[in-house]
């Protein structure tokens, strides 16, 4: 069987290659074959697909590959955390987002991240990830402040927090709410600029971080927010055994999948056979302007084996989208993603 390991970034870059373009995808893993895949999720796609079974702990990963769940755990399906809490205490115990993993050689990079206005946080990540971190996270924009050793990057991260009061996270639902309202890119950029001199100001800073010059990157066509309604927007809820999502893709951003619901007005495919077919939405899919808009955490599909809706609607729970402020992104927010 193959199950979701939820959402990822990844590809070539922005023209074709061996991966296809650089784009938000699903992982698959099946344990029986040791085998992983993934599926494209582009603008447009028609998804139909179901939650069969029971949602099972996805295991740890390590050096590339996964280690399957020895208890063969399930977990919540409104959780959007993927792992038991045996197999989560397993890989924080080598993580840098957990503070056990000091002595990581590689170089780090201090961004600043860019959600809305007001919505701005300081964070690290390895040199070598470039701008995944960013990607994952759904950074409208950001801007690189300091490169150097892990630690002098989480002391410079630290110096942000405690003089300048900047966060080094939001809740989702914060960052939701910020994408129907954002201001035009000179505004974005403005904003980052400012914060990018403050913190180049701040007695204390790391002599072993080097400073980079302020530049701004915006992920706005990435994402696809131009296609994102400014208003009614709703939220899918985590799906339970039979639970069927029948829809076309939107857009996407760092976790979030935002699809238009099949129904009038809206759109409906048919899927193949249970696996990454299934997740694909591969078959006949209709598109139009109308029918409601709804996000979706897409790490709520992780540990799911997704097979081949039976039905023309979408059967998961659908509310009214949340409008938080907390700095708290939520369980799971910045594991294993560095």
């Amino acid at each position: 069987m193959w199950r979701c390991t939820g959402p990822r970034w990844s590809g070539s870059g922005p023209g074709a290659g061996p991966e296809g373009p650089f784009g938000q995808r699903l992982g698959w893993y099946c344990a029986e074959r040791g085998e992983e895949r993934e599926s494209l999720l582009p603008a447009g796609k028609a998804l139909a697909f179901a939650a069969l079974g029971e949602r099972r702990c996805l295991g740890v990963r390590r050096g590339g590959r996964w280690i399957v769940c020895p208890y063969g755990a399930g977990i919540d399906g409104a959780a959007a955390k993927d792992q038991c809490p045996r197999c989560a205490r397993l890989d924080r115990s080598r993580s840098v987002a957990a503070d056990t993993m000091a002595d990581d050689p590689r170089p780090y990079g201090v961004y600043l991240a860019y959600f809305g206005p007001g919505l701005l946080k300081v964070g690290i990540t390895a040199a070598e990830r470039g701008t995944a971190r960013l990607v994952e996270q759904g950074a409208v924009a950001y801007a690189w402040l300091g490169r150097g050793p892990l630690m002098a990057a989480r002391r410079a991260e630290a110096l942000l927090g405690s003089a300048l009061g900047v966060p080094d996270r939001f809740a989702k639902e914060a960052k939701r709410a910020a994408r129907g309202a954002l201001p035009p890119l000179p505004e974005r950029a403005g904003e980052l600029a400012q914060l990018h001199r403050a913190a180049r100001r701040l007695a204390g800073w790391p002599e072993t971080l080097e400073p980079v010059e302020f530049a701004c990157g915006d992920h706005t066509e990435l994402f696809g927010l131009e296609r994102i309604p400014a208003g009614g927007v709703v939220e899918l809820g985590g799906l339970t055994a039979g639970a069927e999502i029948v829809a076309e893709v939107v857009a996407g951003v760092g976790a979030d999948v935002y699809l238009r619901l099949a129904g009038e007005g809206g759109a409906a495919g048919e899927t193949g056979a249970e696996g990454p077919g299934a997740g694909d939405g591969a078959g006949r899919g209709g598109s139009g302007t109308g029918g409601v808009v709804a996000v979706l955490d897409a790490r709520l599909l992780a540990g799911w084996v997704l097979g081949a809706a039976r039905g023309p609607v979408t059967t998961v729970p659908v509310r009214p989208a949340a409008r938080g402020a907390g700095r708290d992104e939520g369980e799971g927010g910045q594991e294993g993603l560095f």
